[in-house]
């Protein structure tokens, strides 16, 4: 397997906040990443980064060997879902299919790819009637309207019934099976457990730990990963993560 995300150093202030700090994150092909870690500690703001949309103070963030914005068909390479956005008077069909205009994609893998993440029944409903998991469905087959080798997933679960929980694991499963890398982001740790094959943790802005999940648990043994995790962010019981 070879890395096809890498972060070195990377490295973001707001102000007197040090957002991400000289954080280092190695993603494999073939294989899911959890990203975990507390609210406000650095996880969307590195996502933006490696996907061009901030500019990092510091360090480098690169996707199959070259930052974002210098890929030849970013479409094609790197699918990414940051937040469940659509125009509310469009509807499904026709909010892919725009997408798919400005990337230099065909427009006919819209219906294709509804069909995929179950809204082939909603194809033609405009996306300001969706309930929000089915603009989190939405969001999904837009990244994957170039067939990418990268998924990049800000808290795909946000808003998915325990069914659609289920049939998100599956679907990321099966891309990584297919050779894909995919990092997502998540707080839900029991989800997490189930799906990632390695974790990375960051606390302020920092990566505290990264290793296969089967090897983060052999660390403790009868420990669960919420249990891990809790100890590696210094989250107390109870507080908001």
């Amino acid at each position: 397997m070879s890395a096809v995300v890498e972060t070195q150093s990377l490295t973001k202030r707001y102000h007197d906040k040090l957002a991400v700090n000289a954080l280092n994150l190695t993603v494999q092909e073939g294989e899911i990443f959890g990203f975990l870690g507390p609210n406000g500690a650095g996880k969307t703001t590195t996502l933006r980064m490696i996907l061009g949309l901030i500019r990092p103070d510091a360090g480098t963030a690169a996707i199959a060997g070259k930052p974002y914005p210098e890929l030849a068909s970013p479409a094609r390479t790197a699918g990414a879902l940051l937040e469940a956005a659509a125009h509310p008077g469009r509807t499904g069909q026709d909010h892919l299919r725009v997408l798919a205009a400005a990337a230099g994609l065909p427009g006919h893998q819209a219906d294709q790819l509804l069909e995929r993440v179950g809204l082939a029944h909603a194809a033609r409903q405009r996306a300001g009637r969706y309930s929000l998991g089915m603009r989190q469905r939405l969001a999904l087959a837009a990244a994957l309207l170039g067939d990418p080798d990268v998924l990049i997933l800000d808290e795909p679960a946000n808003g998915l019934d325990p069914q659609g929980i289920r049939w998100l694991r599956d679907l990321l499963r099966t891309l990584a099976a297919d050779g894909r890398a995919v990092l997502v982001s998540s707080h839900i740790l029991a989800e997490a457990a189930q799906t990632v094959d390695d974790i990375v943790v960051i606390s302020h802005g920092r990566t505290v730990a990264q290793a296969p999940l089967a090897d983060l648990l052999a660390t403790r043994p009868g420990a669960t990963l919420e249990d891990i995790y809790l100890e590696l962010t210094g989250t107390p019981q109870g507080a908001p993560s």
